[in-house]
C-alpha cells in the first residue's frame, strides 16, 4: 500500500488554495488526513465530497500535518511558514516572501525539479509567480538548446493575480461603468475597468516596477545562470489568464523549424502554430502554458517572437505547488 499524507492547505479560501483543493483531488494525490485553514476562519470547503470546515491559521497546530500548501498574501507566510516548518511540515509557499532566499529551493516542476534536493535546509520549497511560470517554462528548451543572450517581455496580467478582490473590483467597476455611476479603487491606485495600469507593485530608484524586478531576478534563479531581461508589467481588465508578448535572442541561432520543435516537445507547452490563444477563450482550466504567434524576428537573426497564454491562478500556481509534491514525495519523503 502506498504512502498517504497529513496536508493542510492554507489560504483555503482564496482562489489559488481554492486551485490546490481541486487538483489535489484531480490528481489523486495521496492524501490521508486534510486540513483547510485560513486567515479568516469560519464556514466550509469542499474537498472531493466532504465539506472542510475552515480553521484558524493563528491556533493551527502544524505538527498535525506533513506537508502545507501556503496560499496566502507574503505577510502571512512570512510569519507562519517558520512556524510550520519548525513543527515538521514541508511547506510549498505561493508566495514573493521565500523566493529569493538561498537555501530555500525556488521550484518551477517542469524546468529545475533536480533543485528540490536542498528542501531540508529549511523546511520550505518556493513556488514562483505567475509570469515566472509561464516564462521559464518556455524559454528552458531554448536555453537548454541555444542559450539565451536578452529576454523583452510585456506581461498582461489579469485581475485575479490580486485574488477575488481583484475579481469584485473589475466586476464592481464595470457594473457602475455601465449605469453610469462612480466607482471606488480599492484594490488597485487607479481605475482597472476598461484600463491598463502599467504599473505592477510599486516603483524602484531605476524606475521598474517591483513585478518587473521579481521577474528578472526569479528567472535567474530558476534557470541557474543570471539572464538579461527587460521587462513591463501591466494589468489588464481581463478577469482570467495572464499573458505575455515575448521577444526572445537566443546564444545560436536557431530558426523557427527548431524553435518550433523544441517546443512541440515540451510538455508543459501546447504550441498552436495555427491560431492564436487568448486568455477568455483557451487557458481556464488547462495545464499547459500556450503558445502562439510563432515567428521569426525581421530585424534580428537570432531574435523570436512568441505569444503566451496561461491560466495564471492553475497553470501559474496552484498546479506548480502540487507538481512539486508530487516530485517531493516520489524523489525524496520516500
Amino acid at each position: 500500500m502506498s504512502k498517504t499524507y497529513n496536508v493542510v492547505v492554507v489560504g483555503c479560501d482564496t482562489l489559488v488554495g481554492e486551485a490546490v483543493l481541486t487538483l489535489l483531488e484531480e490528481r489523486e494525490f495521496p492524501v490521508a488526513s486534510i486540513y483547510a485553514v485560513a486567515d479568516d476562519a469560519g464556514g466550509r470547503v469542499t474537498y472531493k465530497d466532504r465539506h472542510l470546515k475552515v480553521e484558524p491559521l493563528d491556533s493551527f497546530d502544524f505538527a498535525q500535518a506533513e506537508l502545507a500548501f501556503f496560499c496566502v498574501e507574503e505577510v502571512l507566510a512570512e510569519e507562519y511558514v517558520p512556524k510550520a516548518a519548525a513543527a515538521g511540515c514541508v511547506v510549498i509557499d505561493d508566495s514573493p516572501c521565500f523566493r529569493l532566499e538561498d537555501d530555500v529551493p525556488l521550484i518551477v516542476a517542469e524546468v529545475n525539479s533536480e533543485k528540490l534536493a536542498g528542501y531540508a535546509a529549511q523546511n520550505i520549497i518556493a513556488s514562483p509567480g505567475a509570469n515566472a511560470i509561464l516564462l521559464t517554462t518556455v524559454l528552458k528548451p531554448l536555453f537548454d538548446a541555444a542559450g539565451i543572450a536578452r529576454i523583452n517581455a510585456v506581461t498582461l496580467q489579469a485581475v485575479s493575480g490580486k485574488d477575488k478582490a481583484g475579481v469584485e473590483e473589475l466586476a464592481k467597476q464595470s457594473t457602475a461603468m455601465f449605469n453610469l455611476q462612480s466607482m471606488d479603487c480599492n484594490v488597485f491606485e487607479k481605475q482597472v475597468a476598461f484600463n491598463l495600469l502599467p504599473q505592477i507593485g510599486a516603483f524602484l530608484d531605476d524606475g521598474y516596477s517591483r513585478e518587473e524586478v521579481k521577474l528578472t531576478w526569479e528567472t535567474s534563479r530558476i534557470l541557474g545562470q543570471e539572464v538579461p531581461v527587460n521587462a513591463t508589467c501591466v494589468r489588464v481588465p481581463v478577469f482570467h489568464g495572464h499573458a505575455m508578448v515575448l521577444h526572445v535572442e537566443t546564444g545560436e541561432i536557431l530558426g523557427l523549424d527548431k524553435v518550433a520543435e523544441l517546443l512541440g516537445k515540451s510538455p508543459a507547452v501546447s504550441l498552436m502554430l495555427d491560431d492564436v490563444a487568448t486568455p477568455a477563450t483557451d487557458v481556464v482550466g488547462e495545464d499547459s502554458v500556450l503558445v502562439s504567434r510563432l515567428r521569426q524576428d525581421s530585424s534580428h537573426e537570432r531574435g523570436i517572437d512568441l505569444w503566451l497564454v496561461a491560466d495564471n491562478i492553475r497553470k501559474g500556481a496552484a498546479l506548480n505547488c502540487i507538481q512539486i509534491a508530487e516530485i517531493l514525495i516520489k524523489e525524496y519523503l520516500n
